[in-house]
């Protein structure tokens, strides 16, 4: 990759993050909205999970409820309590 290249792509990841921070995004493991940052403190204040912790039990909830078939009653879950 040549240094323009290189520059370019940096240009545009940094006007990504600042349209994302324009926005209220904030970045955990890639930018959530308010809403979205509500609902990780709060899971983050009821359980201690670090942030690692928190993907691996999300994408753990996900996997058992696919597997399970249970996908439409998560999202049920979700939207029932406006999440």
């Amino acid at each position: 990759m040549s240094i323009n290249k290189a520059s370019a792509n940096a240009e545009k990841q940094k006007r990504f993050r600042d349209k994302q921070k324009q926005k209220g995004n904030k970045q955990v493991r890639g930018y959530v909205t308010p809403q979205a940052m509500d609902c990780y403190k709060e899971l983050s204040d009821k359980t201690n999970w670090t942030d690692s912790e928190m993907l691996s039990n999300a994408l753990r909830i996900t996997y058992a409820a696919y597997k399970c078939g249970q996908i439409k009653l998560l999202n049920e879950w979700l939207k029932d309590h406006q999440k």
